[in-house]
Order: structure tokens, then sequence, then C-alpha cells
């Protein structure tokens, strides 16, 4: 399903995984923001809740929570950057932009080829980084002045990841904000599964078959659910289907398996 991009670039564009800056892109491909500090995130996002939802509804906040959904992750980093600083990944990068043309890829699969090219960056990335004087040293904190709010954003391996604090002068947390990778890609995870239920579902009783193609969708996002809502507990897959008068015409549930 089309939508927008988020994702951390170098201040260059490049990929960057941890010390970059917010770049957003359309769901055609142009840029609507760019170079957006680290600190600044809260000028351009903003959440929103449903009824029927643990989880939080990121959007842009110039384009509201109904249209202003957006997804990240290897896919949106991949195409967000103008260049992978490693030669290698970058040559694939390039290859993935020959195969699936220069329009942006919207695909869910298409997020595993992302991944794959991520990692062979990654590898050449810790090559680089086996020789550093600074990995060898015997340095193993680090200090510097108080501050009552601290921002950090990375890029993990699902995702965006924002993590906001404020301190007191009694040295306790009392506000924490964290936006993470799933939570990012909340709504374009349920949008999938509404694609799914418009190819693979009757309208009566969900299928085996159905399940497989959700979890496909899902897993493609590669969720951490327990992250994004702070449930604990089992969380089975459980499909329903409800007619124009809100009766449940139909169920079927999957449990995780437990090894």
């Amino acid at each position: 399903m089309p939508s927008a991009l988020l994702s951390l670039v170098g201040r260059s564009g490049e990929l960057d995984l941890y010390d970059g800056v917010l770049r957003a892109r359309n769901a055609d491909g142009t840029v609507r923001f760019d170079g957006v500090p680290q600190d600044c995130y809260g000028e351009k996002l903003r959440e929103t809740v449903r009824s029927w939802s643990y989880m939080k509804f990121p959007y842009f906040a110039e384009l509201g929570p109904d249209d202003g959904w957006y997804k990240v992750g290897p896919l949106a980093r991949l195409q967000n950057c103008d260049i992978i600083p490693t030669p290698l990944a970058e040559a694939e990068r390039q290859a993935f932009v020959a195969t699936l043309g220069p329009a942006v890829v919207h695909a869910p699969l298409a997020f595993h080829w992302a991944r794959l090219i991520e990692l062979l960056h990654a590898v050449e990335v810790i090559q680089g980084l086996l020789a550093d004087p600074e990995l060898l040293g015997d340095a193993l904190t680090a200090a510097g002045p108080r501050h009552g709010t601290g921002i950090g954003i990375l890029e993990a391996p699902r995702g965006t990841l924002i993590h906001h604090y404020e301190i007191g002068d009694d040295d306790l947390v009392k506000r924490c904000n964290l936006i993470v990778s799933t939570t990012h890609n909340n709504q374009a995870m349920n949008e999938a599964i509404r694609e799914v239920a418009r190819v693979h579902l009757d309208g009566h009783e969900p299928t085996n078959a159905l399940l497989n193609h959700i979890e496909v969708a899902i897993r493609a996002f590669d969720p951490c659910l327990s992250c994004a809502t702070h449930a604990l507990g089992q969380m089975p897959l459980v499909v329903e289907v409800i007619d124009a008068d809100g009766v449940v015409v139909g169920r079927a549930r999957r449990d995780a398996t437990v090894a």
C-alpha cells in the first residue's frame, strides 16, 4: 500500500543508522522534509490513539492522522537515502533500483530484499570498525554536563527508534515517550492486512490460507507487539468476520507455538 517513508539519513543524504537527521519522502518519491535534527522530531510527528488498539498511531503533523501515516524500516531506509556509503551494499542498492524501477517500491515482501542489502552494509562497516582505536582503547565510560532532557533516535533493524526522556532534580524520570519501529508501522500493517482481506476473504469464513497470507504480510514488517503495546502474555492471531450489523459470522484463531 503506497505511503510516505521516514528514516534517518546522514547529513549528506547517505544511509546512516546511528547519527543522522530525519528525512521523509512522499509515496511518489518526492521529499516531504529533510535535515530535521533529532531533538526536533516533535515538530514533525504526532501520535493519536484508537479505542480498538493498544498501539498508538503516529502521523506527520502537517497531514493529520488520516493521511499522514508512513512506513519505516529497511525498505524505507534503502529508498530514502541517496547512497549507501559502503561499496558492495551500494552496488546491491543500485541493482535493487534497476530491477524494480525508479518509482518507490511499497510491496511488503520487498522488506526482505532490503534487509539483505543492509546486512551486507553492516558486515562492511564491522570490517572497518575492527581496527578502530576507540574500540580498542581503555575508556569504558563517557561523561558530560547534566541535562534534564534527552532525545535519541537511531535506526534499529525494524526501523526508526525514538527515545525521549525528561529527568527531574531527584534524578527520577518524570516523562518518557518512546516511538518504536512497530508503532511507526502500525497503520502500514493495518493497510496490508486490509489488502489481504480484499483479495483472499470471501466475506464469510476465515480459512487457514487467509491466516497464512495475513501472517506473511505482518511478518514482513517484523513487528514487536510487546514493545509497541507493553502487553504481557501470549498474543494469538485472531481473525473475525463481522457483518454490517456487528454480528460475528466467522472466526479463526492461531496460537503461538511454544518451543
